[in-house]
């Protein structure tokens, strides 16, 4: 770790700035009198990657550039009738952005009055830039999210058109199939979030056919929704006592059918997310970084380029043990964030272990993405991490593999790693490509 001092005398270095990079927008209201703490709050964006413009609390200047969030900082708690009014302006001028009010009172009455003119978050005054960090990075989302995928078993072609009309109208994915038999062999190659599972069919029915799938690890949890006609209550009740999650009654309604359709596969992928996230930085956790890992370099192989990088905190040992774990948590979640602020939402990101860092970025060739993470490294190394006696510089190093040089997820992934011991060999605070590249 580099001290404060020592960091502000370094002269300031440049990297060539990569055009699919794209800045995000934040717009920021500050009270005079809060002026100190909205210019750490704006550095702070400023290093993972926002665009921030400052506006005044009075008047009626807007950026043409829409925010993802605007940050309103009072001088105190009371909030007046002006500034009321500039926050409804301000949410009638974005309504797709995100309003986050820094020092509400902590009390319901006017953090409801705060919601009604158009406040979605509010933080409390002695809460740490930390969770403000935290929550506008939260409201950077993917920007490809797949889409949902449902498998339709049934035998009714009518019925089967119905339904996939009806999700097709609401943005779902699906693939139909006539009679459970094929159930197996579409299950693998198509993995849907749901099955929408008709209760009786030819050779053999719904619930038959969930319960050899609930026997099965793979589909254990898969959300799978009867639809019939059967109306005895008897006979829905042991259908969901085999392993199914709901039942719908046919004739269906189509604004029912999508709305159960969409809150449980947003339920089931939580669930997905949260066993393969890693707990202190929201990113893949190990496991689910090598999964995805195989899945790029097999796309790769079909149509293009893959660099992967590894990553690792320097000297962080000797953090833990000068300024204590939680500081050592707070680098790696600084770490983390700048790398989710920085990179797409198609590149793979992960923790790997400990302090070390996995990344993947397809079809990008190998000096692009040496130039990406070494401009991650430079701005990593300027991130100020607060502490009881200051700020804390730290830095980190890097090794870089591409595709197809190396050609599977394995020689990938230890001709990075070799490449990272390279770079702490020579000093670290470095980042080295793989030998013979």
């Amino acid at each position: 770790p580099a001290s404060a001092e020592r960091r502000a005398e370094e002269p300031a270095q440049s990297v060539p700035d990569i055009d699919w990079i794209k800045p995000r927008s934040v717009w920021m209201m500050t009270a005079p009198e809060k002026r100190d703490m909205g210019d750490a709050l704006s550095r702070q964006l400023q290093f993972f990657g926002f665009k921030i413009f400052e506006l005044e609390w009075i008047g009626n200047d807007c950026p043409e550039d829409m925010p993802l969030a605007v940050l309103f900082i009072p001088a105190d708690e009371d909030t007046k009738p002006e500034e009321f009014g500039r926050i409804a302006a301000i949410r009638a001028a974005c309504p797709a952005s995100q309003l986050i009010y820094l020092g509400a009172q902590p009390s319901i009455e006017p953090i409801v009055a705060l919601m009604r003119a158009g406040i979605d978050i509010t933080i409390p005054s002695e809460e740490q830039s930390s969770s403000v960090l935290n929550c506008i990075l939260d409201l950077v989302k993917t920007n490809e999210q797949e889409k949902y995928r449902v498998l339709v078993v049934e035998d009714s072609r009518v019925a089967m058109a119905l339904i996939q009309r009806t999700l097709a109208q609401h943005g779902i994915d699906t693939h139909a199939i006539n009679e459970p038999g094929k159930l197996l062999s579409v299950l693998e190659s198509y993995r849907p979030d749901l099955i929408l599972m008709d209760m009786y069919m030819p050779r053999f029915n719904g619930v038959e056919a969930t319960r050899v799938l609930r026997q099965m690890a793979a589909y254990s949890a898969l959300p799978i929704v009867y639809l019939s006609g059967e109306s005895a209550v008897g006979m829905q009740v042991e259908a969901l006592r085999l392993g199914g999650d709901q039942f719908l009654i046919k004739p269906f309604n189509p604004v029912l059918l999508a709305a159960v359709v969409k809150t449980k596969i947003e339920r089931f992928r939580e669930t997905q997310r949260s066993s393969r996230l890693d707990g202190l930085t929201g990113l893949l956790n190990h496991t689910a970084a090598k999964s995805r890992l195989k899945s790029l370099v097999t796309q790769a192989g079909e149509r293009g380029s893959l660099t992967l990088a590894m990553i690792d905190i320097d000297h962080f040992k000797s953090i833990n043990d000068t300024y204590g774990h939680q500081v050592g948590d707070q680098v790696i979640r600084g770490l983390a964030w700048l790398l989710k602020a920085r990179l797409r939402s198609i590149d793979l990101i992960g923790r790997y272990g400990g302090e070390e860092f996995i990344i993947a970025l397809p079809d990008v060739n190998p000096e692009q993405a040496r130039q990406v993470i070494d401009r991650i490294r430079i701005d990593f190394s300027a991130l100020p991490h607060a502490h009881p006696g200051g700020a804390l510089y730290v830095t980190l190093s890097g090794g870089v593999a591409s595709f197809p040089f190396y050609d599977s997820a394995v020689t990938l992934t230890e001709a990075a790693d070799k490449a990272l011991l390279q770079a702490k060999r020579l000093g670290r605070n470095r980042i080295e490509k793989a030998t013979g590249e």
